[in-house]
């Protein structure tokens, strides 16, 4: 992993955190920490409620990278939507990409996955909802654990100790979106492994004062017991391999959190992955960095660290018109005049559908710009169907002298129309630089 000690390199941050899914509350309670180590440490961040929001503010260029500290599904940012975007937006973020995050999110898959690498994880059964759980408990018998099979911090989980508590059990993962799953549950002491930029941190073990680390346990009550590390020895290095493979196997990467169980035989158990763990006064990965010797600001500043990764990857795939524009300051205005240049041969040779690169030019750079809208404006002279595309798609990403540019061109109404709307958005205030 690429470290920097330079607040600077990191650009303007955007800590994305609350959102809408069931796991909201602690989210912001874990954004409203990580927005403060950060900013102790000199980084430029600000604190962003959700997606729609953050995705507004990354459009219009006010953000260079993004802390995602979103928990959950369905707008909680933890199960590949927003990771997607962001990809799709060039925008480097801490955490797992679409694949790690989806796959993780989603308990069935992930235990799929494991089974199929002869990974240990407690036996289940998937189950839809309407379904007979009662078939499921047969299949498996008791005791089990009913649980939504996408959602994070104990939501909507119970242990069912009698086949009388089942249904209960069910209506109550039910309320929440997606499928069901019914596991047989592992009576054991409890683990948890945090991964950070491929290794692993000292283990926790998780002793609740009562017999189950529920909600409750893992965000309000005070008696809940730490043990960190969890093991020693041989024991310690096993649970941490074996953590370090079911992250690997789920296509996840920068930082997260496994959760194991460990059986009274002394047999390892693989529960699931989080990907981006809470934050609190509870949370156990700032335990773990604690005792591996990192203060919560380090920790925070390692997890950031892991965007330069990504942002190092993306650039290697991006169009080379692309990697111009990006570049800083007067490179960076300079390129994008040049990345308008090779953009409009590109668009002209039928190689970048719609002016990808010019839009790119234009919305990433004040500078680029006036190139870009030149370059539209050579192609909207063209006659060929890729000529057209380019300059209407220029046009789309055009702002201030480039849309008026653009807007004024004696050429087609199709290819001028995008800018002339342009216009009119930035006329009523809703298109701001």
């Amino acid at each position: 992993m690429k470290h920097v000690d330079d607040a600077r390199a990191f650009g303007r941050v955007a800590v994305v955190m609350g959102g809408t899914s069931a796991e909201r509350a602690v989210s912001l309670d874990s954004g409203r920490n990580v927005l403060e180590a950060l900013r102790a440490r000199g980084v430029d961040a600000h604190g962003i409620d959700g997606i729609p929001a953050l995705l507004d503010a990354v459009r219009a260029g006010h953000f260079a990278r993004v802390f995602n500290i979103l928990h959950g599904q369905h707008g909680g940012g933890e199960d590949g939507v927003l990771q997607g975007a962001l990809d799709s937006l060039h925008v480097p973020y801490t955490g797992s990409g679409v694949l790690g995050a989806a796959l993780s999110m989603d308990k069935i898959r992930s235990k799929w996955i494991w089974q199929a690498l002869a990974l240990p994880t407690p036996a289940f059964v998937p189950l839809r909802k309407g379904s007979d759980a009662h078939a499921a408990l047969r299949k498996l018998g008791l005791p089990v654990i009913v649980k939504p099979a996408c959602e994070g911090s104990s939501v909507g989980v119970s242990r069912v100790l009698a086949e009388s508590d089942l249904d209960a059990a069910a209506a109550l993962a039910a309320h929440y979106p997606g499928d069901l799953m019914v596991e047989q549950m592992v009576e054991g002491a409890e683990y948890t492994v945090a991964v950070l930029d491929d290794h692993t941190l000292p283990s926790i073990r998780i002793v609740p004062k009562g017999q189950f680390y529920d909600y409750h346990a893992k965000y309000v009550a005070a008696d809940t017991q730490y043990l960190c590390p969890g093991l020693q020895g041989d024991d310690e290095t096993a649970l941490g391999a074996l953590a370090l493979d079911a992250f690997r196997a789920l296509g996840c990467s920068g930082w997260g959190r496994v959760d194991v169980m460990r059986t009274a035989s002394g047999e390892f158990q693989l529960l699931e992955v989080n990907t981006a763990p809470g934050m609190t006064s509870h949370s156990l990965v700032p335990k773990a960095a604690a005792a591996a010797g990192m203060d919560f600001e380090t920790l925070c500043w390692r997890i950031l660290e892991t965007s330069l990764d990504r942002e190092a990857r993306d650039a290697r795939r991006r169009h080379p018109a692309e990697r111009l524009a990006a570049g800083p300051g007067r490179a960076g205005r300079a390129g994008g005049r040049g990345a308008a240049r090779l953009a409009g041969r590109g668009a002209v040779a039928g190689e970048i559908p719609h002016h990808r690169c010019a839009v790119y030019a234009c919305q990433r750079r004040r500078g680029c710009r006036r190139g870009a809208a030149a370059a539209a404006k050579r192609l909207l002279r063209g006659r060929s169907a890729a000529r057209a595309r380019g300059g209407r798609g220029a046009a789309l990403g055009g702002r201030g002298r480039s849309a008026q540019a653009l807007a004024e061109y004696p050429g087609d109404q199709p290819a001028r129309a995008p800018a002339v709307g342009t216009l009119d958005r930035e006329s009523t205030g809703r298109c701001r630089w």
